[in-house]
């Protein structure tokens, strides 16, 4: 979270934190000024609740040595904590980019000095390899030799269970190495990221995460990062047991493309959606209980390219308000476009320039659609 006192009634009027770590800008979340622990301090231990056979004390003793605490300088912006972990004993380490970046001037960049510190107390500096707004990732670097470096292993979001206990490590506050258990609460959340599009693919957890958590590692009960804690929701500024994480799969596209030139790329299709169900089918006459309906089809974009048509009128139906009139996108290479966030989410895993054949229903006819996907730009275009 931020570190600038001076933001903190600012905090407790947000309803969603968009990022628990520092950052210098006005519209991250703030916890005032957090004072990091001494070296002479034993680790905090924070456990709140541990499903049966979920040793919590096991993953802490293996993963602390891997998780670090970051700390961000902005100049005249100010300063920023949050936490990070080691990705390998290259000196690669992985956090949120909300940590190690500032939008106060308007234009997001990075920090201008960035300082790790490590459990054992060492305190080195880091250069930012790159960062990725869209997915909330940054990669740093620091000059492994001297260093006794514990990487953390990388573990599977594919297979996360409702459920599944769970445990988060950082600096909450600015009170390093805490430890916070709970379970998976639900999985593929879509969140607010850096930049008007939405991360897919979340992970929802009732760990106790808060400000200077950003950043740290979602372990499960092999302490392997199933993600790296990004936001919460609360209407106190502090954790309601809402919170979400960056899913791993994310991040190691991420790194990957981080890696190579210190940017990311996503494909686009340009829509917007609204997610069919059963009874609003009924209500619009559409033969089918699942799909996209394009409310909007951007123009030039690559799915109006391809032909795909945006609705063009409204229906205020159970609660809610739909635009009618538009195709429906039911499959994307015959996976089924169910979730709200189905559609977003499989198209993020391709690349842009590569095509992808749509099954979609144009005129109450079913028909099969190949786009070309573009490159995502940094907002939603209009118009």
């Amino acid at each position: 979270m931020k570190r600038a006192a001076a933001l903190v009634a600012l905090l407790l009027c947000l309803a969603l934190i968009a990022g628990c770590g520092g950052s210098g800008e006005g519209s991250s979340s703030n916890s005032g000024t957090a004072t990091a622990s001494s070296g002479g301090e034993k680790p905090t231990v924070i456990v709140e609740t541990a499903a049966e056979g979920f040793d919590a004390a096991k993953v802490y003793r293996e993963a602390l040595p891997g998780v670090v605490t970051i700390k961000s300088i902005f100049g005249s912006a100010g300063a920023a904590e949050g936490s990070g972990f080691v990705l390998d004993s290259d000196g690669e380490i992985v956090t949120n980019a909300h940590v190690v970046t500032d939008e106060s001037s308007g234009q997001r960049v990075p920090a201008e000095e960035v300082f790790v510190e490590f459990p054992n107390r060492n305190v080195v500096a880091a250069d930012i390899v790159g960062f990725d707004p869209f997915a909330d990732v940054a990669l740093l670097k620091v000059d492994p030799d001297g260093l006794d470096l514990h990487p953390l292993k990388l573990g599977d979001d594919a297979t996360i269970q409702v459920g599944e206990p769970v445990a988060a490590i950082g600096s909450p506050f600015g009170e390093q190495s805490s430890l916070s258990v709970g379970v998976v609460s639900a999985a593929n959340r879509s969140v607010k990221s850096l930049t008007e599009f939405q991360i897919e693919g979340a992970i929802q957890t009732d760990a106790s995460i808060n400000p200077g958590n950003s950043g740290g590692p979602l372990l499960d009960a092999n302490a392997r990062v199933l993600g790296i804690n990004q936001q919460i929701e609360t209407n106190s500024g502090a954790n309601d047991g809402v919170g979400f994480a960056v899913p791993v799969s994310a991040i190691k596209r991420s790194v990957a493309q981080l890696k190579e030139d210190g940017t990311a790329e996503y494909a686009y299709i340009g829509v917007q959606s609204q997610a069919l169900y059963p009874q609003l089918a009924e209500k619009l006459g559409i033969d089918s209980t699942f799909g996209g309906l394009l409310s909007q089809v951007v123009p030039g974009g690559p799915a109006e390219k391809a032909g795909l048509k945006g609705g063009t009128g409204t229906l205020k139906f159970q609660a809610g308000e739909y635009t009618t009139g538009g195709d429906v996108i039911l499959q994307v290479e015959g996976r089924d476009v169910v979730q709200p966030d189905d559609l977003a989410r499989f198209i993020s895993a391709y690349k842009p320039g590569e095509k992808v054949t749509l099954t979609v229903l144009h005129d109450g006819k079913k028909e099969q659609v190949d786009v070309t996907l573009g490159k995502r730009p940094d907002a939603i275009p209009t118009g």
